[in-house]
């Protein structure tokens, strides 16, 4: 039997791992006072809090962030929106937690995610549309690195 690190049953334990996402609460939602519900939407799907701030989101860090939008139609609409007021910026954890944060959001097009989800609920479109998340494991290690570094 193999020692897994937590036993010595051969549980396998040692190939479930915890992820960490970035999850930004947008200004619409902050500005509609959704940041509690939003929060509590994870919580209830198990996601632990490792760390949160307000934030006002400037130019430069938006850029950054969004830089593989840079030259597409949208990219200075995107811009405007995140740094129009401010932001609350999380890292999340649990098991799986990057494919189950995008699956509790909903489809990035507000008006296209599934009632129930984050965006369905309370989303308006494609760039309006109340939360980002981490789409996978690297873009969560350079997003939280923007935003928690």
């Amino acid at each position: 039997m193999s020692d897994c690190g937590n036993c010595k049953f051969g549980c396998g334990a040692n190939q479930i791992k915890e992820e960490k996402t970035l999850i930004i609460i947008k200004p619409d939602a902050v500005e509609k006072k959704l940041v509690g519900e939003i929060i509590s939407r994870f919580e209830r799907e198990g996601f632990t809090i490792e760390s949160l701030k307000m934030i006002a989101v400037d130019r430069e860090l938006a850029c950054t962030h969004y830089c593989e939008h840079d030259g597409k139609p949208y990219f200075d609409k995107l811009i405007d929106y995140i740094t129009s007021g401010h932001c609350v910026a999380m890292v999340l954890s649990r098991i799986d937690a990057i494919a189950k944060a995008r699956q509790l959001m909903g489809c990035t097009d507000s008006k296209k995610a599934e009632k129930g989800t984050i965006r369905g609920d309370y989303g308006e479109d494609v760039t309006i549309n109340v939360v980002h998340g981490s789409d996978s494991s690297q873009s969560a290690e350079r997003e939280i690195h923007l935003f928690f570094h």
